[in-house]
């Protein structure tokens, strides 16, 4: 069958197994030369691709859930969307969280995903107490920062080269409701936002929208949208104090089919973002909305992938360090802006200090992200985008990666040698791999 991840691109034809139990994923191990591990296949490239595909989806159960103290155990098919569903209405949340729900506890392990909050809570493995791993050596390793500590951070953040994640445990957010309070501020241009950032520390979450398009005086303008998880007294309707820790039902828009590829271009992505910063009021805005709302605005429009097209898209990420991130930032957003490449979807949020996996990819800095849709300029552009980012000492998001080259992988994660070493002991015969880490060389 013929696989592709969210961005549609690239596609390939794969043979996809499953499994229920640990005996099933090693007799799949047995009789298979090489493979990767997939969840729900929300990478944007082709890190959970391969010839050779087995697929978590049916290994997943929770395994234990304290109410008290708020830890969770389950198994790595399990997805963020099914975890909310238990733990919100008993009054927990996620510790962690990337801009959609419709992951899988192995897939954000894997890709060690960050959030709205790295800036004071890190990423998701900041929370994980242990997790087991069924390596390419046949035996289950049981890993956390003191026991086999190496496997633990080379499988965080490790894309599913390490072996099979079977199950973790982790800790919890104790929140009174299912709403966040959420501070709106309008930027007229990145050197705003930056400063709104930086008296924005103090918030637990922080992201911010930004017309890639703008230039002049109004280049890097976007709206800066800090939250809180709200407490009983912020809630402002009887709806919402009758069941505060129950969101109401709301219908999901679908694309039906994928669109037309000439559907996102400069004149529509400028049309969208002339409106949607039009829309937002000056100054500074203060409203309470539901935890969808706030984290996955995306996920309210199912299969929005498809507004791409057949040829799919690209999303370029990368982070980059606090001395060099707003010269570096300033680049991108000028070469962007000239070279009118639309990104439909552009996010700017900060990266704090503190531990991450081997080749994980948060770093202390700034991170953009930038969905751009695939024609035959965008590659050749977005090499000129690599070499800002190396000369600024960054680097890019293995998770949503679809053309990164060798170099820039040895250059953007200096402990690589690290994480061969581990891998090598595991997984000597080479049984883990992807069309990703072929093309990089891991």
């Amino acid at each position: 069958m013929k696989v592709s991840n969210w961005g549609n691109f690239p596609s390939t034809e794969a043979t996809v197994r499953s499994f229920a139990t640990p005996e099933e994923a090693m007799q799949n191990m047995k009789t298979t030369a090489e493979f990767i591990p997939r969840g729900l296949g929300r990478c944007y490239g082709d890190s959970a691709l391969n010839a050779n595909i087995l697929s978590t989806l049916k290994f997943n159960r929770f395994l234990d859930f304290d109410p008290e103290n708020g830890i969770l155990h389950c198994q790595s098919g399990l997805s963020f969307a099914e975890i909310l569903d238990v733990i919100v209405p008993a009054g927990w949340f996620l510790p962690v969280t990337p801009g959609t729900k419709y992951i899988t506890l192995g897939g954000a392990i894997a890709a060690d995903v960050h959030g709205k909050n790295h800036h004071g809570e890190g990423s998701f493995s900041h929370h994980v107490q242990f997790l087991r791993l069924l390596a390419p050596d046949g035996q289950i390793y049981q890993c956390s920062r003191t026991e086999n500590a190496d496997i633990f951070w080379a499988t965080c953040g490790g894309m599913g080269l390490t072996g099979i994640i079977l199950d973790a445990q982790f800790q919890l957010k104790k929140i009174e409701t299912a709403y966040i309070y959420e501070e709106s501020t309008k930027a007229k241009n990145v050197d705003e936002l930056y400063k709104l950032f930086e008296g924005s520390g103090h918030f637990t979450y922080s992201v911010a929208w930004i017309d890639c398009l703008a230039k002049g005086k109004g280049l890097g303008k976007g709206i800066l949208l800090n939250g809180e998880h709200a407490k009983l007294g912020d809630l402002k309707t009887d709806k919402q104090r009758q069941s505060p820790l129950v969101l109401p039902k709301k219908k999901k828009l679908i694309v039906p089919f994928k669109l037309p590829s000439f559907t996102i271009n400069p004149l529509t992505v400028k049309a969208f973002n002339t409106l949607y910063y039009a829309k937002a009021k000056s100054g500074q805005h203060q409203h309470v909305i539901d935890y969808d709302t706030y984290f996955y605005p995306l996920d309210g429009i199912l299969h929005w992938n498809r507004v791409y097209g057949k040829k799919g898209f690209a999303q370029y990420q990368f982070a980059i360090p606090p001395k060099t991130s707003y010269e570096g930032m300033v680049k991108i957003l000028e070469a962007i802006s000239a070279a009118k490449m639309p990104s439909f979807v552009s996010v700017l949020k900060t990266f704090g200090p503190g531990e991450t996996g081997m080749i994980g990819f948060p770093m202390e800095g700034y991170m953009l992200a930038l969905d751009f849709p695939i024609t035959d300029r965008l590659f050749p552009f977005l090499d000129k985008l690599d070499d800002i980012v190396l000369e600024c000492g960054g680097r890019l998001y293995l998770t949503k990666d679809s053309r990164m080259k060798p170099e820039m992988m040895t250059k953007g994660y200096p402990r690589l040698p690290e994480f061969l070493a581990v891998k090598s002991k595991l997984d000597g015969g080479k049984m883990m791999q992807s069309l990703q880490s072929k093309r990089v060389g891991i």
